[in-house]
């Protein structure tokens, strides 16, 4: 499978971006301009403007770079030293901040950390000149100029470097495809993505909501998204149960010293809150689960007989990210993560793995989300901040690929995607809007069990060293929810609906009725109201449709007569009258066998 990095569709964002930023600075002569790389699905540039954009300059942009693309400019890439391109670049601060990360080690264009001087190149088409390492195309005619479009989202703002206190610079975005036909059903999945936003649809189903007075980044879960946490946590305890895990608790917070100990403080320093000052020690609000779960691992000797020891927590951990990079609930400050660790000896990993492998695929299949692919994130050669040998790391690596091909399954293997301390398999979702998102991870780690002396004796009655497996098939619950939310827009399963079933009482002589069925349907496990609210019957069913509740039941005269319940679905499906007996044994198969179905 080819790499968006390596494709040509990356290769023409690239290019546009650059095309972008020449038109702008034709239109605004003083504007400083800062990084503009391709991104998933698109590419955007930042500027230091002298005043706010307004949608006619959008447009003028726009028309002007579709004449650069026509004009047919060939893309030169030239090598420069460091004096050479602050000559270039004199009037330019951003770049000349760049030039000085690329000449020193530091920061690259991107952002992205360096350890040692990097080559300095620019690229050219007519008048324009950017620093920058590309790729590109060889001709601006490569670009589709009926392809391209950067008007669908309205500019934004964008800290310099991320960093809330530096210059705030408006940011474009733009799209860029090979043919007409692909930009129209890109705009066309955009607009239906609108519509599913879960930071629209969460507080409009009364899931959650964020409240400045308790901080940004801080969701406040309702009943009803409570409720979807908790079903999801006890499908997944029963799951794990059922495998041999064991359920640990760990606090919110630790000494720096343990963070310091498994390596994580003070390599994700920038990510963590300022450690709190408690009777003159420090202490961090916990980060990560993985370095409690190995020191309730290290409170007692272990034989071989004991392993594998499988620990599980939902586990609440805590990230500083800045104010700018915050989103609903797929970035936030505090999060819980399905968080287990598995203590394994050296033969037992590779079974292991698969099985955790297996577990994550039954968790998936579940809830109907079946379209993803696996990737081996190894190690960057060219990066110096990974921890253990070549051996180690080496074998890591090798057992999850062997556990990737004994299960058949379709996956990649990518540099620099795995954790500082080991390499990784990630799973990869496509929803329905075809967008990818990385949910299950599971990680193989020779390291923090060296970093913390973790011991156990082997059947020699000699002290060995165990294998960790960290493993999450949910992620964050925050941004696994949202993701439900934007894929079944707002339509839960119903095993997973926060509201299985409403009755619907016709008039008020008919409440009793409604109340006596929801009261049987409780006592079989179904979450279920009654709306007995003033109102027409017609005006009732559209909000409980709207609210995407599965099963809508309507009660009047002649299901009293019957006992049964006109019931319709909430696709506006009406499936008529159902014996109620009848119909909590058809919820109840859907419900437990997690049919996506409702009929």
């Amino acid at each position: 499978m080819e790499r968006y990095q390596d494709s040509k569709l990356y290769r023409i964002r690239h290019t546009a971006s650059h095309v972008m930023a020449q038109a702008m600075l034709e239109k605004f002569p003083e504007a400083k301009i800062a990084i503009g790389p391709p991104i998933e699905d698109g590419f955007y540039y930042d500027f230091d403007l002298p005043r706010p954009l307004t949608e006619e300059d959008v447009v003028e942009v726009e028309q002007r770079m579709r004449e650069i693309i026509r004009e047919g400019h060939d893309l030169v890439c030239r090598d420069v030293s460091a004096d050479e391109a602050r000559a270039l670049f004199k009037d330019q601060p951003y770049k000349l901040e760049l030039i000085d990360g690329l000449e020193h080690g530091g920061e690259d264009e991107y952002g992205e950390k360096t350890f040692e001087p990097i080559k300095i190149t620019t690229y050219r088409q007519d008048t324009f000149e950017d620093l920058c390492r590309g790729p590109h195309v060889a001709n601006t005619k490569e670009i589709n100029p009926d392809a391209l479009n950067i008007t669908f989202k309205a500019p934004a703002g964008a800290y310099w470097r991320g960093d809330e206190h530096r210059q705030m610079l408006t940011r474009i975005y733009g799209t860029a495809w090979e043919t007409p036909e692909q930009l129209q059903e890109y705009l066309d999945l955009l607009e239906e993505a609108k519509k599913r936003d879960h930071r629209v649809l969460g507080p409009k189903l009364g899931l959650f909501v964020i409240e400045p007075l308790v901080g940004k980044g801080l969701p406040l879960w309702k009943p009803k998204g409570a409720t979807v946490r908790e079903t999801l946590e006890r499908f997944l305890r029963q799951a794990q149960s059922d495998r041999g895990y064991e359920p640990v608790v760990t606090p919110h917070i630790g000494r720096l010293e343990l963070y310091r100990t498994s390596g994580h403080y003070p390599y994700y320093k920038d990510s963590q809150f300022t450690p709190i000052d408690v009777e003159g020690e420090e202490y961090l609000l916990k980060p990560m689960n993985c370095p409690h779960h190995i020191m309730i691992y290290k409170s007692e000797m272990h034989s071989y007989r004991d392993l594998p020891i499988r620990y599980a927590e939902f586990g609440t951990v805590y990230r500083y990210e800045k104010s700018g990079e915050l989103t609903g609930l797929t970035r936030v400050r505090g999060f819980t993560v399905d968080d287990s660790h598995l203590f394994v000896t050296p033969e037992q990993l590779q079974d292991e793995f698969i099985e955790v492998v297996k577990l994550i695929q039954y968790v998936f299949g579940s809830l109907g989300l079946n379209d993803f692919r696996a990737r081996v994130g190894t190690r960057d050669p060219e990066s110096d901040k990974y921890a253990g040998s070549d051996e180690i790391w080496e074998k890591s690596t090798e057992a999850i690929i062997q556990a990737c091909e004994t299960l058949g399954l379709n996956y990649t293997v990518e540099a620099g995607e795995a954790a500082f301390y080991g390499p990784k398999l990630d799973f990869i979702f496509r929803d329905v809007l075809k967008r990818e998102w990385q949910l299950g991870t599971v990680q193989v780690d020779y390291n923090l069990p060296e970093r913390f002396e973790l011991e156990y004796v082997g059947d020699d009655n000699e002290r060995h060293r165990p294998v960790m497996i960290h493993r999450a098939p949910f992620g964050s619950l925050e941004r696994f929810v949202a993701i439900l939310i934007e894929h079944y827009n707002g339509a839960f399963p119903a095993w997973l609906a926060p509201v299985q079933a409403v009755l619907i009482p016709i008039a008020d002589r008919h409440v009793p009725y409604a109340q006596e069925v929801a009261d049987m349907l409780k006592a079989e496990g179904l979450r279920v109201t009654v709306d007995n609210s003033q109102g027409r019957m017609g005006a009732k069913v559209r909000e409980a449709s709207q609210q995407r509740i599965p099963w809508l039941l309507v009660v009047g005269d002649r299901d009293i007569e019957k006992s049964a319940v006109s019931v319709r679905l909430r696709t506006g499906e009406d499936l008529g009258a159902i014996h109620v007996a009848e119909f909590i044994n058809q919820a109840k198969l859907i419900v437990d066998s997690k049919s996506t179905e409702l009929a």
